[in-house]
């Protein structure tokens, strides 16, 4: 009897190293048929404190000299949003898969030169917007897909919190892409887009902070049959963070932070069922595992987080951008 042989491990290299990218390295070490194999930081020191915390067996000072390395099968991108085209771009020509942290970059024109870069060198190329991924996420898409409580009438999805207003952090520096919509705004988009498609028309009203970054948006997406989605995000309140699904039998809610491991609650007859999904890491894991899968099998786009899918969502950001006059 012959034995299986294991997988390839993957080896994953991280350019931009803050908070994000903590969270994604943690939850890389729970997969076991894959590694973290480089980081790379402008800074050196912080290079190597991430590596030695993570087990990288490289730190690099700058992105090309990851870029350059042969060893690496997929890079992380998690830098400023700015930065999020040109660090695919470097990637990709020197063939590396790329897993790019939502927005997947600035614009729809950013977003279609980062893919016709990937089919040109035919190298895997995905939005990170783990989201999609989690289980409870594609249980909801699954109930919805099969009108388990009849036909979806309303959404409303919101994402807010509070943080002091500080232009020297990424979150509210306008030359950054910093603001409540590009970073925060884009969830409650999620959730409409990938469940109810592209809307007819889109209402929207934002404010903004003193350097023009928005602080809040409000939008309403009209569809067809008068179903409405009711999307709100806010750097200067506490918001519920739940995603709400009103159907004709039922309504389905992902309980607060609904971008990340959280419960489900079936609400029917003013009785709720939560479903409870067990999850025991952030969430980063199951993207990665999705990725390494593609990479294995030699495919150059996903087939959940598709190349359309990424421009669908960019187009929503830059119609809501247009309509709140929001420029970067």
């Amino acid at each position: 009897m012959t034995q299986e042989s294991p997988l390839k491990k993957i080896k994953w290299g991280i350019i931009g190293l803050g908070r994000i990218a903590n969270q994604f390295a943690t939850d890389l070490l729970t997969i076991k048929d894959a590694e973290l194999y480089a980081v790379a930081s402008r800074n050196q020191e912080k290079a190597d404190d991430f590596a030695k915390e993570y087990g990288a067996t490289k730190a690099y000072d700058s992105y090309e000299a990851l870029a350059n390395d042969p060893n690496i099968d997929a890079v992380y991108i998690a830098t400023p949003h700015t930065l999020h085209k040109e660090n695919a771009l470097l990637c990709l020509e020197n063939g590396i898969a790329v897993l790019g942290e939502k927005p997947f970059a600035m614009d729809a024109e950013e977003v279609e030169e980062m893919i016709t870069k990937a089919k040109e060198k035919n190298v895997l190329l995905m939005e990170a917007l783990w989201t999609y991924f989690l289980p409870h996420y594609q249980f909801v898409l699954k109930v919805l897909e099969n009108k388990t409580y009849g036909n979806l009438l309303k959404v409303e999805a919101d994402f807010g919190f509070q943080r002091p207003y500080d232009t020297n952090t990424r979150l509210f520096d306008k030359n950054l892409g910093g603001g409540s919509l590009l970073d925060i705004g884009i969830y409650p988009i999620f959730a409409t887009l990938s469940t109810l498609g592209l809307p007819k028309n889109i209402e929207a009203s934002a404010t903004f902070f003193e350097n023009g970054a928005d602080s809040s948006c409000n939008m309403t997406f009209n569809y067809d049959h008068e179903v409405k989605a009711h999307l709100k995000s806010s750097l200067l309140e506490v918001l519920p963070t739940e995603a709400i699904f009103y159907c004709e039998k039922g309504t389905i809610k992902i309980n607060t932070m609904f971008h990340m491991p959280t419960t489900v609650s079936i609400l029917i007859d003013g009785k709720e069922d939560i479903k409870d999904f067990g999850y025991n890491t952030i969430g980063y894991n199951y993207e990665t595992i999705h990725f390494n899968q593609l990479i294995r099998d030699g495919k150059t786009e996903s087939d959940i987080m598709t190349f359309d899918f990424s421009r669908k969502l960019i187009k929503l950001l830059d119609e809501v951008r247009d309509i709140i006059k929001l420029e970067y």
